[in-house]
């Protein structure tokens, strides 16, 4: 199945760039692995390293982007899954997993000592090419990368991919824009410049995006979520116009009307992919607008209603309580933003 274009042409939104600027990338950590059998890597969950690679991150999304060789990743209860070069793998709920040679075998770098060599890492300890395992033949390289970035209150793009994604990917694509941008993050690694690390988190800024366009291009068609949604044609227009106006009072009537369906229809079609009834969507998708205004801006709290379709303060501040779980004035102070 082809997938559509990410941006909407009748209406001109391009919903996934909306969500990542939202959600607020904050940061990017990676090195490259040269692994020689019998290696392996025991990753822990993120809640147990995001302080020390990336402590201003809300959440931390880690990724690998195999260069060459092959290996097995898994997650405890998981069935493992083989990899090989060309393979992307994005772990973006925060599990605990690992990487080895064969399946089952006992990690070289256990979960104490990856957290080790994460505080050697960071600290400027540790080159940027780090070679690990037995000295054996047949091992792998790999690109090991973690992106921070928002989770709350919204984030679809996180919410719709799998615990582990395994994504395909060819150096000999006539478009291929991610062989690019890794050979750029590789070259800057390997020659330190003042600079540099601005340059390598925008670049693997890039490849996360590039990456979730990979996804959404790879999808099988009787798959759900947000990415599934964006790319059916009358449930990403939808998407697309919620997105361009989300102060709009919409109602489903109009929406419908403007998707050429019937309120059931699009209803349930909405529901069965983005898994939101589509005002339950736009009401948290504004919510998501309002945390980031608040927390980036000196906007008073009864401005950010406004700006996302609230007339009352009142009303603004009950809706996001509803969804955040706080105050937008709880929200400001919990994020550092700036009181008004």
């Amino acid at each position: 199945m082809t997938a559509l274009p990410i941006l909407c042409q009748e209406c001109g939104a391009d919903p996934l760039s909306d969500v990542l600027r939202m959600v607020k990338l904050t940061g990017a950590v990676f090195h490259l692995v040269e692994a020689s059998s019998p290696w392996g890597v025991e990753i822990p969950h993120a809640s147990a390293y995001s302080s020390i690679i990336l402590p201003r991150a809300q959440h931390v999304v880690s990724y690998h982007i195999i260069l060459k060789g092959s290996g097995w990743a898994g997650i405890p209860g998981v069935a493992s899954t083989c990899f090989e070069a060309g393979d992307i793998l994005v772990l973006a709920h925060g599990d605990q997993y690992s990487l080895l040679s064969t399946p089952g075998q006992t990690p070289e770098y256990h979960i104490d000592a990856t957290i080790a060599f994460f505080r050697d890492w960071v600290a400027g300890k540790l080159p940027f090419v780090t070679r690990e395992g037995g000295g054996g033949a047949g091992g792998a390289e790999y690109v090991c990368g973690f992106l921070g970035c928002d989770m709350r209150p919204f984030n679809p793009v996180l919410s719709a991919l799998p615990r582990l994604l395994r994504i395909k990917w060819s150096r000999t694509g006539q478009h291929d824009l991610l062989s690019r941008l890794i050979d750029l993050v590789l070259t800057d690694a390997r020659l330190p410049r003042a600079g540099g690390e601005t340059i390598r988190l925008r670049l693997s800024e890039l490849i996360f995006v590039e990456v979730v366009r990979l996804c959404l291009e790879s999808l099988p068609a009787h798959e759900t979520g947000w990415l599934s949604g964006l790319r059916d044609p009358p449930i990403g227009k939808v998407l697309a116009m919620l997105h361009k106006c989300p102060a709009h009072p919409w109602t489903l009537n109009e929406l419908a009307h403007k998707a050429g369906m019937s309120r059931a229809a699009l209803a349930a079609r909405f529901m069965h992919l983005v898994g939101h009834a589509p005002m339950q969507y736009l009401t948290l998708w504004r919510m998501q607008i309002a945390a980031r205004l608040l927390a980036d801006s000196s906007i008073k709290v009864a401005a950010v209603g406004h700006e996302i379709g609230y007339e009352s303060e009142a009303a603004f501040s009950r809706a996001f309580k509803k969804i955040v779980g706080v105050s937008p004035a709880a929200w400001r102070d919990s994020t550092g933003g700036i009181d008004r």
